[in-house]
């Protein structure tokens, strides 16, 4: 039989009071249940804890030597046990997300402080990565939550959400988009392009498209970064295709953007968890937060 914690809480009790009547009052225990957990305790140990006579109470050396090694293992146990109830609770925690770079510098910073308003002792460890890294990400456990891009359809994941988030294309101020009443696919043929990695989502939905389309772009430069393509836009190496989401698109005030007006340059946003998986309490409440913001976005 091995010791339990109402064992150990019992014998630190007499010890510290120096008696079983007192104990017992203490822990709303009758003194022959407090004397039968402190006999199977001392069962459990193989030592004798106490000497008693009819007048007093005293500890034993083993039972002396055994105090301090008892207090802090239920020190340990409630400082668990208090952790773990403030977690429930959502007083703390530790949100781990997986994000596309887009979202990563674009909505979800203010996302992230609203929530942090009602919630100021949860963190979160944000992985900014293309649409392949939170899918491995997720699938992998590093994280409880993905938002990528692309439908999701394999059974590892469940699917919280889904929106969309439409390519716009970034030039700078004076370029002949800015003049045009729409930019389509034909007008983006005519002019070369700064597209992303081949194995950004970002670069998957604009090839689909001008595969749709029946066209080819004329490719300038390709970037694995919004900023580096950004970057190449400012120095007049072409214009860029970049989605809606992106910071980039509206930070810099010497660069204009506009949406693409065909309906094949969007692509879809999926935020995943991995599938049968209990999130932790600060990962699911975020979780809902961030579905009412992509909601009105």
């Amino acid at each position: 039989m091995n010791p339990d914690l109402r064992q150990m809480r019992a014998f630190l009790t007499v010890a510290q009071l120096g008696s079983f009547t007192r104990a017992a009052s203490f822990l709303n225990l009758s003194q022959p249940a407090l004397t039968v957990q402190i006999r199977n305790l001392e069962e459990a140990l193989g030592v004798r804890l106490f000497d008693r006579n009819t007048r007093s109470v005293s500890l034993t050396r083993m039972g002396r030597e055994l105090v301090p090694a008892l207090e802090r293992i239920l020190r340990d146990i409630d400082a668990v046990v208090a952790e773990a109830r403030d977690v429930a609770a959502q007083r703390h925690g530790i949100v781990r997300l997986a994000v596309l770079p887009s979202f990563a510098s674009g909505v979800l910073p203010e996302i992230i402080a609203q929530f942090r308003e009602t919630n100021p002792k949860i963190s979160f460890v944000i992985h900014d990565v293309i649409a392949s890294g939170v899918i491995a990400q997720v699938r992998e456990e590093q994280v409880d939550l993905g938002l990528t891009g692309g439908r999701i359809v394999d059974p590892d994941f469940e699917v919280l959400h889904t929106t969309q988030d439409h390519m716009h294309v970034v030039y700078p101020v004076g370029h002949s988009f800015g003049d045009m009443e729409r930019v389509d696919v034909e007008a983006l043929t005519r002019h070369p392009l700064i597209l992303m990695h081949p194995a950004t989502s970002v670069r998957a939905v604009v090839d689909a498209a001008f595969l749709a389309a029946g066209r080819l772009p004329i490719v300038a430069a390709e970037a694995t970064y919004m900023s580096t393509a950004v970057g190449m836009v400012r120095a007049g190496l072409g214009a860029a295709i970049l989605p809606g989401s992106a910071m980039e698109v509206r930070a810099e005030q010497t660069l204009r953007s506009r949406p693409v007006d065909d309906r094949r340059f969007t692509r879809e946003i999926s935020m995943i968890r991995k599938a049968e998986r209990t999130l932790p309490p600060a990962s699911e409440s975020f979780a809902r937060n961030l579905i009412q913001a992509l909601q009105t976005t």
